[in-house]
């Protein structure tokens, strides 16, 4: 993971930008000073890596249902704002190209994290190094199931609420991060989860007031759409 610093992460690429999870919102944020980028994947029936937070397409598109009805060439043709499409994971990671960190967090369970390790695996084949990735997800099966295959690369916990035990499953699960809503983002949950040897990093913080309080509370970046509020 990226060295000691309050990381400004993009949301989506800037969200506050441009259309959110497409080439122009990451290159955008990017462009803003983004330290890191975050998006969402999702495996398509095709096997394709999509790029896409919502299960269903009305909100970020011009389509309608549900990704996983719609074939690929449906989703492909579609208007995802500014004449954007949908992109494929590779996609963005070849836009990207090494210049910041890509944090990727795993919409769906069923081979969502198996599929993403085999694509990340084959980037650190060619030059990409494992802590240029962070891979997080809700779903802790299925981040172990990415853990699992591509153990090289740093995991991160998502979390909305405050465990019982704080942050003793990311522990478990040999987290490197632990990205927290900002609605929880307990003093307590972050000094466990630091004591544990994890970065925190809180969703989703707009407000350059709000973003001063998770720096002085001792998270380590946070994730936003205005990319540029955090620096």
């Amino acid at each position: 993971m990226p060295a000691d610093r309050f990381l400004s992460i993009g949301h989506r690429g800037a969200r506050g930008h441009a259309p959110e999870n497409t080439l122009l919102s990451f290159d955008t944020a990017i462009r803003l000073g983004a330290q890191m980028v975050e998006l969402d994947v999702q495996q398509h029936p095709s096997g394709a890596l999509l790029v896409i937070h919502d299960l269903r397409l009305e909100r970020t598109t011009n389509g309608s249902g549900r990704v996983a009805d719609r074939s690929f060439d449906y989703i492909r043709g579609l208007d995802a704002g500014l004449g954007q499409q949908v992109p494929t994971l590779d996609e963005v990671i070849d836009l990207v190209d090494q210049r910041v960190p890509i944090n990727v967090e795993l919409k769906t369970p069923g081979g969502t994290g198996e599929a993403t390790a085999e694509l990340l695996r084959r980037y650190l084949a060619d030059g990409w190094k494992p802590e240029q990735f962070l891979v997080s997800s809700f779903h802790l099966p299925e981040l172990e199931i990415f853990r699992q295959a591509a153990p090289e690369i740093p995991i991160g916990v998502l979390l909305c609420g405050v465990p019982l035990e704080w942050a003793a499953e990311a522990g478990e699960l040999s987290a490197q991060a632990l990205n927290i809503s900002e609605e929880f983002a307990d003093p307590q949950l972050i000094a466990d989860a630091k004591a544990r040897g994890m970065k925190v990093y809180v969703y989703t913080v707009n407000e350059p007031d709000e973003i001063a309080q998770m720096r002085k509370l001792g998270a380590d970046g946070v994730f936003t759409d205005f990319p540029e509020r955090a620096l």
